[in-house]
């Protein structure tokens, strides 16, 4: 029985959800785990065998917990503000290519809505900030604007270079388009690209050394101070998962997605994607567990000054190379 396309979609969309709010409950445990070697420490290791069922703990414990909204606050706003930021960060999923034809919709602008609807977090972000009615969740949204506006553009620049490279908006013609040497490794603008991508990925994640939206001993918790239960554990999903879609995004554009031994066979690309997808995570765990914050002047000096205009030029270097190849980059 074939299923009626719309059905079809909304079938694979509800897997690709399920297992995207799975992974993410796991990828937190991860990083704990991960964390804890690294500092010589046992990380989770009580709740289940090894710590395994410590995220469903931690899922039970926020869903259990009363829903306080302070008085001042504006109710709608406040209400509505970890919906506006989880859907975004849900939504980049839909245009992801898993593996050859595993996926919700492999469109041919899949870069340009991944970061079109990425950047619609802060709206949400914003909206927890100003509907809190507290000082602290203000300014911690004000910083979040300054922070994530100005990473953007550095972003969305080495992002582009793969685009160019390939000729392609489509994720899936941008993987097979590094059959024969990933963008990752491409000489020079390959390599400088990549490292921007991780910047600005580390920057736009409010990861250490970049975590001025949060700094908790100036800010406790951030915009989400006031936010606990549910709607705290939204928040807590929506970072994560578009912490692991941009590591998607990252293994895709830059590391051959699911490129690989065997990757004819589905199965076996997807987990050649999942494996390179996670290495990305943990290098970003990795400076984000090893590094202390800096300055907010330093932060937006590392953008404006170095990061933005190496990326343009790589982004001009990367289409004048493509241009001399007669319109063949890779």
């Amino acid at each position: 029985m074939t299923l009626p396309p719309l059905a079809y979609h909304a079938l694979v969309g509800f897997v690709v959800l399920n297992v995207v709010i799975g992974m993410v409950t796991y990828v937190t445990l991860l990083e704990r785990k991960f964390a804890a070697r690294m500092q010589s420490r046992i990380g989770p290791y009580y709740v289940g065998p090894h710590g395994l069922l410590q995220p469903i703990a931690d899922a039970i414990k926020l869903m259990i917990k009363e829903d306080v909204v302070p008085t001042a606050a504006d109710r709608w706003v406040y209400n509505l503000a970890p919906i506006v930021f989880l859907v975004p960060c849900v939504l980049i999923f839909a245009t992801l290519p898993f593996a050859p034809g595993l996926g919700v919709a492999d469109l041919n602008i899949g870069v340009l809505f991944f970061l079109a609807v990425s950047s619609l977090e802060i709206v949400g972000l914003f909206m927890g900030g100003w509907g809190s009615n507290n000082k602290y969740a203000l300014l911690s949204a004000m910083r979040a604007v300054n922070q994530i506006i100005s990473y953007d553009l550095p972003f969305v620049f080495a992002a582009l270079v793969p685009v160019v490279l390939a000729g392609s908006l489509q994720m899936s013609v941008i993987v097979e388009a590094q059959r024969g040497l990933w963008f990752g490794a491409y000489p020079v603008i390959g390599w400088l690209s990549f490292i921007a991508f991780l910047v600005a990925t580390l920057a736009a994640e409010n990861r250490v050394p970049f975590d001025i939206l949060e700094a908790e001993s100036e800010l406790v918790a951030g915009f989400r101070v006031e936010y606990s239960g549910m709607k705290f554990a939204l928040i807590q999903l929506g970072e994560y998962a578009h912490m692991i879609g941009t590591s998607f995004l990252g293994a895709l554009l830059f590391l051959g997605g699911w490129l690989g031994p065997g990757s004819d066979y589905v199965l076996i690309g997807a987990f050649w994607f999942l494996l390179k997808a996670m290495l990305v995570f943990l290098v970003i765990t990795w400076v984000r567990w090893s590094f202390v914050r800096i300055r907010v002047d330093q932060i937006l000096a590392i953008s404006w000054k170095l990061l933005l205009p190496a990326s343009l030029v790589l982004l001009l270097a990367a289409a004048f190379w493509v241009a001399v190849r007669g319109g063949h980059g890779a």
